[in-house]
């Protein structure tokens, strides 16, 4: 009797029932538990403080970099660090700490926008190709396949070498024509298996309109693995803008990038090693930060690891 009593207790006490349940007994969403989760992890935690520095700084630059990254000194021409200048000079005489700082705008805002685009993009596409099939679906399926097929180093090479512009647009532009396709499978597998749900198919026996069923039923069920790859994709978004600035063909002077920096250091890497290793220490951070927030975000929405 006791413990029938201290257990009716208990259940006042806690009316959100076992693991699993809300308040009041209502059962956790799949966003409430991957929100949980993530505040429990410390791979997000460390992840998302990082980056939400490294946006602050690409919002805010000269709030820890007072100079100028534009301003050159030959004579200062690949010194080290100096009081004031604690990542040296590059073979132009800039100093190599402001351009690292003034280097993250560029990669962020490449990858957020790059990954937007794509992301936006290919789940328009493959969300559409799932839900209504046929010819549509055809198209799209042989349309992917031609995309997969182009290299994305040579694309770059060829597509942005006859474009003149110093600003990241034509770079964003060029990964959103490329990666489209993958977050178009993927939002296009995850409609056709959320669409085959008995709530969606209820809906419509209840005469519920196409759109309605997208956007009120499918889309919030099927967007997890979007959102996953998406965030995962960032941070190849940013090495890709570096490695084609390396190459030439991405952004050029008088815009500041790591790749630009990379490259023009390249040759001196005997000499002055400094002048390489801060602006790719800085370009592996950020892409290993965002790598980690997709790797948390994908242990947290992935049904199959709890």
């Amino acid at each position: 009797m006791d413990l029938a009593l201290e257990e009716g207790t208990s259940l006042e006490k806690n009316p959100g029932g076992p693991d699993g349940a809300g308040p009041a007994g209502k059962p956790r969403s799949l966003w409430s538990d991957a929100w949980r989760d993530l505040r429990r992890n410390p791979v997000f935690i460390i992840s998302s403080l990082v980056i939400l520095f490294l946006v602050i700084i690409s919002i805010w630059p000269s709030l820890i970099a007072s100079g100028d990254p534009l301003q050159a000194n030959l004579d200062d021409a690949q010194k080290g660090s100096e009081p004031g200048h604690p990542f040296g000079f590059d073979p132009q005489g800039r100093d190599v700490y402001t351009r690292v700082v003034y280097g993250t705008r560029t990669s962020v805002t490449v990858g957020i926008c790059s990954t937007l685009g794509v992301a936006i993009l290919g789940s328009v596409l493959g969300g559409l190709a799932g839900f209504f099939g046929g010819w549509w679906d055809s198209i799209l399926s042989r349309l992917t396949d031609v995309f997969f097929g182009i290299p994305v180093v040579l694309g770059g090479l060829v597509f942005l070498s006859v474009v003149t512009s110093s600003t990241v647009w034509p770079v964003v532009g060029f990964i959103v024509l490329l990666g489209w396709p993958q977050i178009a499978r993927i939002a296009r597998g995850s409609v056709i298996t959320a669409k085959q749900n008995d709530y969606v198919q209820a809906a419509r026996a209840l005469g519920a309109s196409n759109s309605r069923m997208m956007l009120r039923h499918i889309t919030p069920n099927a967007i997890a693995p979007v959102i996953v790859v998406a965030t995962i994709a960032l941070g190849t978004y940013i090495s890709l803008e570096a490695t084609l600035s390396y190459l030439g063909v991405g952004l050029k002077d008088p815009a500041v990038s790591w790749g630009i920096d990379i490259s023009a250091a390249s040759n001196y890497i005997r000499n002055a090693p400094h002048m390489l290793l801060w602006p790719a220490g800085a370009l592996a951070i950020t892409v290993l930060a965002f790598i980690m927030l997709g790797d948390a975000v994908r242990d947290a929405l992935d049904p199959k690891l709890r």
